[in-house]
C-alpha cells in the first residue's frame, strides 16, 4: 500500500520539526542562562562572580549536543546505545534542578513551577521530536521496501507474460501445422468443429470471469463495510472517553477551589488576634486575606504583625498571584476548544 503523503510533504513536516525542536532548544537554553546566573552568582566566592553563567552554558551546550546527534541518529535509523539516553536525562534534569534551584532556597513554590516549565518542556521535546524522528525513518523504509516489492513483482509478472506469449506463438504454430494437416485430410468439417469449440471456450472463459470479478467485488465491498463500521465505533469510543476525562478534570477543579475556599474561611474566621500571631500562621493568614480582597488593616488586625510586614506579604501574593491565573486561563481556554 503507497503511503498517503509524498516525499516532498514528508521532507516538508521533518523541516517543520526540525525547526520547532530548535526554536524551542534555543528558548529554553537562553531562559535557563538568564535564571540560572543569578543562583550561580550567589554561590560564588566573591572575585569570581564573573564566572557564573559559565554552569549554564556547559549544560545547555550537552543538551543542544544532544539534540542535534539524535536528530542525525534517527535520520540515519542509528542507535546510540544508553549513554546518549543517560546524557539526554541527566542534562535534563540537571536544567530543571538550576533553574528551580534559586526558587527552592527561596521556598516559592509558585516560582519552582513557572522556572520548571521551561526544562520540562526541553525534556518532553527532546524525547518526543526523537520518536518522531524514528517513526518517519521507519515509515520511509517500509514506503521504499514495498516500492521495491511493486517493482519486483511488476518485473516478475512481465517475464511471465513474456514466457507466456511466447508459449502462445508455439502452440499456435503447432495448432496451424495441425490444422493444416487436418484440413488437407478433412478440410471442411474440421475446419467447422474448430470454430465451434473456440467461440464455446471463449464464452466460457468470459462467463468464468465474469462471476470471478462479481465475486470479488461483492467480497472487497464487505470488507469496507465492516472498517468503516469499526472505524465508527472507535471514534465513538475515543469521544466518549475524552469527555468522561474533561468532566472528570472539571470536578477535580472544582473541589479543589472549594477546598481552598473552605481553607481561607477557616483561616478568617477567627477574628482579630489577641497577640502577634507565629510567623507561618501569620503567612497563611496574610495570603487569604489577600486571596478574599481584604484590607492591609484588616490583616494586621488579624495577625498582630505591621502594617509594612503585611504589605510585604499582599506584594508578594499578589506577584505570584498573576502567574497562575494566567495559568488557569490557558487551561480553561484548552478545555473550550477540546
Amino acid at each position: 500500500m503507497k503511503s498517503a503523503m509524498s516525499p516532498a510533504q514528508i521532507r516538508s513536516a521533518e523541516r517543520t520539526l526540525t525547526a520547532g525542536t530548535w526554536a524551542i532548544t534555543f528558548g529554553a537554553v537562553l531562559y535557563s542562562v538568564l535564571t540560572v546566573t543569578p543562583l550561580m552568582a550567589g554561590h560564588t566566592p566573591p572575585g569570581w562572580k564573573w564566572t557564573a553563567p559559565i554552569l549554564p552554558i556547559v549544560v545547555d551546550a550537552a543538551v543542544v549536543i544532544v539534540v542535534r546527534m539524535d536528530a542525525t541518529l534517527a535520520r540515519l535509523n542509528g542507535d546510540g546505545g544508553r549513554w546518549p539516553v543517560v546524557l539526554r536525562w541527566m542534562t535534563g534534569l540537571m536544567t530543571v534542578l538550576l533553574n528551580v534551584g534559586l526558587s527552592a532556597l527561596d521556598r516559592d513554590a509558585v516560582g519552582v513551577a513557572v522556572h520548571a516549565v521551561a526544562p520540562l518542556l526541553l525534556i518532553v521535546t527532546a524525547e518526543t521530536s526523537l520518536a518522531y524522528r524514528r517513526a518517519i525513518g521507519a515509515a520511509l523504509s517500509a514506503r521504499e521496501a514495498g516500492e521495491r516489492a511493486e517493482r519486483q513483482q511488476r518485473e516478475e509478472q512481465a517475464e511471465a507474460r513474456r514466457q507466456q506469449e511466447r508459449a502462445d506463438r508455439i502452440a499456435r504454430f503447432e495448432a496451424a501445422e495441425r490444422a493444416e494437416r487436418e484440413r488437407r485430410e478433412h478440410e471442411a468439417r474440421m475446419g467447422r468443429e474448430q470454430r465451434e469449440h473456440d467461440a464455446s471456450m471463449a464464452r466460457e472463459e468470459r462467463e468464468e470471469t465474469a462471476r470471478r470479478e462479481a465475486a470479488a467485488r461483492e467480497e472487497q465491498e464487505r470488507r469496507e463495510a465492516a472498517e468503516r463500521a469499526e472505524q465508527a465505533r472507535r471514534e465513538h469510543e475515543r469521544r466518549e472517553r475524552e469527555r468522561r476525562e474533561r468532566e472528570a478534570r472539571i470536578e477535580a477543579d472544582r473541589r479543589e477551589r472549594e477546598a481552598a475556599e473552605q481553607a481561607r474561611a477557616a483561616l478568617l474566621s477567627a477574628g482579630p488576634a489577641a497577640q502577634r500571631l507565629p510567623e507561618e500562621q501569620a503567612r497563611e493568614v496574610a495570603a487569604a486575606a489577600a486571596a478574599s480582597g481584604l484590607s492591609q488593616r484588616a490583616a494586621v488586625e488579624m495577625t498582630g504583625w505591621s502594617a509594612g510586614w503585611i504589605a510585604a506579604r499582599y506584594k508578594e501574593h499578589n506577584a505570584g498571584a498573576r502567574p497562575a491565573l494566567h495559568a488557569v486561563h490557558a487551561t480553561t481556554s484548552q478545555e473550550q476548544a477540546s
